[in-house]
């Protein structure tokens, strides 16, 4: 698996610091699982190269390699308090859900903030299912797994960014794809997802309960995100005729759109009212059924989604 980005020992050194502001938001999304945190932890990678002199630059012989490695070490810190944060955090958390590049595009063109430079390369490895289970891995798991598996490091760069043993980062790399097992599970090609969460869609919109329950695995479970900034569940829904009466429930009103767009490199929905976007909704289909729904509707999470 890979993001499309140069494995450790042939990263681009010869675009300077500058040229390889992409590739840091690439690594620190997966490692962070927010935009905003990954963000803020290459600005502070940034922040230490230009704190150094001159000299100090010119010693370094890849500018770009220093700065992942920086970044990635930043990320690792990070790790280990968001555990904290997210044990405080309202409800449950889910990771940021990401746009299609044309979704950018329509954001900045709507005088949104997004950046295209800054847009995260979209592949399995930031699908919302893979993205969740990482949740479930330590810091140095999720670390050792993502720079050696997705972006090819090393093992020996992977230690000097954990601290730890080339030999312990190749365990925890192991124990960690042994974990994502279940994340990696074939699904339906993307035609048959999209024609899924099309169906899924117009059941909603016709609150025809016998249909969302069909579509459903009866194993499903629904998870919602408003991290205390906006209405969602409190707690995951469980079982297909349950997850049927909660959206059946959610009668759609005037104003309200539900789109069908690409989440996280896979079919999902959009939800506007009136315009604006209230609610990102990720699946995970196995099969012909809806296995996971996430629901994000925590307006600090859809920055990338709204237009003003």
């Amino acid at each position: 698996m890979t993001s499309g980005s140069e494995p450790g020992g042939s990263r681009p050194a010869s675009r300077g610091a500058a040229g390889e502001r992409r590739q840091l938001i690439n690594v620190a999304y997966r490692l962070l699982g927010s935009l905003a945190e990954a963000e803020d932890a290459v600005q502070e990678a940034y922040a230490r190269w230009y704190a150094m002199t001159p000299s100090q630059q010119q010693a370094i012989a890849s500018p770009g390699a220093w700065l992942s490695t920086v970044t990635s070490r930043i990320c690792f810190d990070l790790l280990g308090s968001a555990r904290a944060r997210r044990e405080r955090y309202v409800g449950e958390w889910i990771p940021e859900p990401l746009p299609d590049a044309a979704e950018w595009r329509s954001v900045r063109a709507g005088g949104g903030t997004a950046d295209p430079a800054d847009r995260v390369t979209l592949d399995e490895s930031v699908s919302m299912a893979f993205l969740v289970v990482l949740e479930s891995l330590t810091p140095a798991q999720r670390v050792a797994l993502i720079l050696h598996d997705v972006f090819g490091y090393q093992f020996t760069e992977v230690a000097e960014i954990t601290g730890r043993t080339p030999a312990a980062c190749r365990q925890l790399a192991t124990s960690a794809r042994r974990r994502l097992h279940d994340a990696r599970a074939p699904r339906p090609p993307a035609a048959r997802q999209a024609a899924i969460v099309s169906d899924f869609r117009q059941a909603w919109q016709a609150n025809d309960i016998a249909a969302l329950v069909g579509l459903l695995d009866p194993d499903a479970v629904a998870v919602g995100d408003g991290g205390g900034l906006a209405t969602a569940l409190p707690y995951p829904v469980q079982g297909a005729e349950q997850i049927a009466g909660f959206y059946g429930e959610l009668a759609v009103p005037a104003g309200l759109t539900i789109l069908e767009r690409i989440v996280n490199g896979q079919p999902g929905l959009v939800v506007k009212q009136d315009g604006v976007v209230t609610t990102v909704l990720a699946f995970d289909i196995r099969g012909d059924r809806i296995f996971r729904i996430w629901a994000v509707r925590n307006p600090e999470k859809l920055r990338p989604w709204t237009t003003g």
